[in-house]
C-alpha cells in the first residue's frame, strides 16, 4: 500500500503539467486554414501519394496492406493519411495506431473502391467517400494540399465501425475481426450489460482500471521478491557482497517499474477517451522513465561497489580513481538516456534537439569550456598516472590527501581536515609535487650541543649516529651524513641528514620518533648535554691576559669511532 501511495503521489504531481501540455499541444497543432505558411516550411512537407482523394486512399490502402503482412513501419505511412490535429499531441502515436485499423475495417465493409473516387486534386471543398447512417467518411485538403480523412470522420469512426459490424453479412462479408485494435476486440466480444456507461466511462472500461491497477501492484510484489531472494542468495554465495551495504529500499524503483510496465500495456488495451489516456497514458510513460533512471542508478552503484571492493585489494592504484569515474560516466548516460526516452514519448522532437544543438555547436562549445577542460584534465590523471586516490600531493597552493576523482573535480583532504575540491582543468598546467610517489622521505636536522663538548666527545656522537642510521631497518644506507657542521653562538650543530623508507606519513613519524629516540639515549650514554639559546658575559679585570689551558692530546680516532659503535648498538638494544 504504501508504494502504490507513492505511486499514486508520482501520478498526482504530473496533472498540472499534462493539462498544461494538453493545452500546449492543441496550440501546436497544424496551423489553421488560411495561414501563410513560409516558402521554406512548405517545400518540408510530402505531399506524394496524397495529391487527390484517390491517391490518398490507394496510399491509405496500400499501406494497410503491408501492415496486415506484419510490416509494422507501415503503419506510420497509414496514419499519415489522418488529420489527427484533434488528437492530443501526446498521444496521437498510440491514438493513431487505433484509428488506422477501425477506418480500414470501415472501408472494407462500406463498398468503397479506389477507382469510383475523385481524381482531381484542385478541389475545395470536402470530398465525400461514403454516406453511413451514423456519419460520412469524408475527406478534406489541407494547405498544403495533400487529402486527409478529416476531424469529423476520426471522431464518428466508433459509431460507424459498429454500424458496419452489424451489417458485415449485408455489405462485403469482409470479416476483418483478427485486425482491429485489441480494446475493440475484448468490447465485441463482451454482453451487452458491461458495456454501458456508468459515470463518463463504460462498465467494462472501469474493471478494466481496477484490475490493471491490482496486476501492477501484483508485478511490483511479485519482481521485487524474486530479486530480493536474488540478492539473499548472492549473498550467502558471494564472498563480494559481503563489503557491500545496500539500502533497505533499492529494489524499490524495480517494482515501480514493472508496476508501470503493465498499466502501459494495460491501458492501451482500455480503449480510454483521449481525455483520460493523455492523462494517464503519458503519466505511466513518464514514471516508466524516472523509476528506469533510478533503478540504473542503484544498478551502476551496485556493480561500482563490486569492481571498487576488488580494486581495494589490488596493489594497483589506477583503478581505484578508474571506478569511480566510470560510476559517475555510467551515472551521467542512464540521466541522458532516461531524459531522451520522457521528452521523446511526450512527442518532442528530439532530433531537432539535437540538431538545434548542432547548429549553435559553437556557442555550446564556448559555454562548456570549462567543462570540456575538466572532463580532459580527468583523463590526463587516468593516462599520466600523476597521482592515485590516497597520494599527498601539494597542488600549487593546496596540499593533502586526494580522496576521490571525480569527471569534473578533484577532492582534496587537508591535514587540517577541510576538503578543498579542485577543478580538473588545473591539473592540465599546474605543477603536481606527488609526495606519495616518493621512493624516501628525508629527514634533516641540526643537533645543537653545548659547548663544553670536547672534540673527541663530539666525534664520538657523529659516529655513534651513523651506527644508528646504519643498523636501523627502515634508514637508507647507500646515501646519508651525519657531521659536525656549525659553531652557532650558543651551540654546536651537527647535521643529520637521513632517508627513511617508509610507505606513509604515518609510518615516517613513527621512525622518526623512534630514531630521535635513539640519539637522545646515545648522547646520554655519553654524557653529551643538549645546548639551548644562551649567552655567556665574561669580566675582564686587570691587564693580564686569558690563557687557556693546555687540551688533552686527543685519543686515537679509531678508537673513538668504535667506542661510538658500541655504544649506538647498546642503545638500540635498550
Amino acid at each position: 500500500m504504501r508504494r502504490l501511495f507513492t505511486v499514486l503521489v508520482i501520478l498526482g504531481c504530473f496533472w498540472p503539467f499534462l493539462l498544461v501540455a494538453d493545452t500546449a499541444s492543441l496550440l501546436v497543432g497544424p496551423p489553421v486554414k488560411g495561414t501563410t505558411q513560409p516558402a521554406s516550411e512548405q517545400q518540408t512537407i510530402d505531399i506524394r501519394g496524397f495529391e487527390s482523394p484517390r491517391e490518398s486512399l490507394k496510399s491509405f490502402l496500400a499501406a494497410m496492406e503491408g501492415a496486415k503482412n506484419a510490416d509494422t513501419d507501415r503503419i506510420n505511412d497509414a496514419i499519415k493519411a489522418l488529420d489527427l490535429s484533434g488528437i492530443n499531441v501526446l498521444i496521437r502515436p498510440e491514438v493513431g495506431r487505433d484509428l488506422v485499423w477501425s477506418l480500414y475495417e470501415v472501408i472494407n465493409n462500406s463498398g468503397i473502391k479506389s477507382k469510383r473516387i475523385s481524381a482531381r486534386h484542385d478541389e475545395k471543398s470536402p470530398y465525400q467517400l461514403k454516406k453511413l447512417d451514423s456519419g460520412a467518411l469524408r475527406m478534406i485538403r489541407d494547405e498544403y494540399g495533400r487529402w486527409l480523412f478529416d476531424r469529423d470522420t476520426i471522431e464518428l469512426l466508433p459509431a460507424m465501425l459498429d454500424e458496419v459490424s452489424k451489417n458485415k453479412t449485408k455489405v462485403g462479408k469482409n470479416n476483418l475481426d483478427s485486425l482491429l485494435p485489441w480494446h475493440l476486440k475484448i468490447r465485441n466480444q463482451l454482453p451487452e450489460w458491461l458495456r454501458g456507461n456508468h459515470f463518463l466511462l463504460e462498465l467494462w472500461q472501469w474493471l478494466g482500471i481496477l484490475l490493471t491497477i491490482i496486476l501492477g501492484s501484483l508485478a511490483d510484489k511479485l519482481l521485487s521478491s524474486i530479486l530480493s531472494i536474488g540478492m539473499y542468495l548472492w549473498s550467502r554465495w558471494s564472498a563480494d557482497f559481503t563489503t557491500i551495504s545496500r539500502p533497505g529500499d533499492w529494489l524499490r524503483p524495480f517494482g515501480l517499474m514493472a508496476m508501470a510496465g503493465i498499466w502501459w500495456l494495460c491501458l492501451n488495451l482500455l480503449g480510454l477517451p483521449e481525455e483520460w489516456l493523455v492523462v494517464l497514458l503519458v503519466a505511466v510513460k513518464v514514471l516508466v522513465g524516472i523509476s528506469g533512471i533510478w533503478g540504473g542508478w542503484h544498478i551502476v552503484d551496485l556493480v561500482s561497489d563490486v569492481f571498487y571492493a576488488k580494486a581495494l585489494a589490488t596493489p594497483n592504484k589506477l583503478d581505484d580513481v578508474l571506478v569511480p569515474l566510470l560510476r559517475k560516466t555510467l551515472k551521467v548516460l542512464i540521466v541522458l538516456i532516461g531524459i531522451v526516452f520522457i521528452l521523446s514519448n511526450l512527442n518532442m522532437n528530439v532530433n531537432g534537439l539535437f540538431a538545434g544543438l548542432g547548429l549553435g555547436g559553437l556557442a555550446f562549445a564556448l559555454a562548456a569550456k570549462d567543462t570540456i577542460q575538466n572532463l580532459f584534465g580527468s583523463i590526463s590523471v587516468l593516462v599520466d598516472q600523476s597521482f592515485h586516490v590516497g597520494d599527498w600531493v601539494v597542488i600549487e597552493d593546496v596540499e593533502g590527501t586526494v580522496e576521490e576523482v571525480g569527471l569534473r573535480t578533484t577532492r582534496i583532504r587537508t591535514f587540517y581536515d577541510s576538503q578543498v575540491v579542485v577543478p580538473n582543468s588545473r591539473l592540465i598546467t599546474a605543477t603536481i609535487d606527488n609526495m606519495g610517489k616518493r621512493r624516501y622521505r628525508r629527514f634533516k636536522t641540526t643537533l645543537a650541543v653545548t659547548y663544553d663538548t670536547s672534540a673527541d666527545k663530539l666525534e664520538e656522537l657523529c659516529e655513534g649516529i651513523r651506527e644508528l642510521v646504519r643498523i636501523n631497518d627502515y634508514t637508507r644506507k647507500d646515501y646519508y651524513h651525519v657531521y659536525f657542521y656549525e659553531m652557532a653562538d650558543s651551540y654546536l650543530g651537527i647535521l643529520i641528514y637521513v632517508f627513511f623508507s617508509t610507505p606513509d606519513w604515518g609510518s615516517e613519524l613513527r621512525e622518526r620518533h623512534h630514531f630521535l629516540m635513539s640519539v637522545m639515549r646515545l648522547a646520554e650514554k655519553m654524557g653529551v648535554e643538549f645546548a639551548f639559546p644562551s649567552r655567556t658575559v665574561i669580566v675582564k679585570r686587570g691587564q693580564g691576559s686569558v690563557v687557556p689551558e693546555n687540551l688533552e692530546s686527543p685519543q686515537d680516532k679509531e678508537a673513538i669511532w668504535q667506542q661510538a659503535r658500541i655504544l649506538a648498538r647498546q642503545t638500540m638494544q635498550t
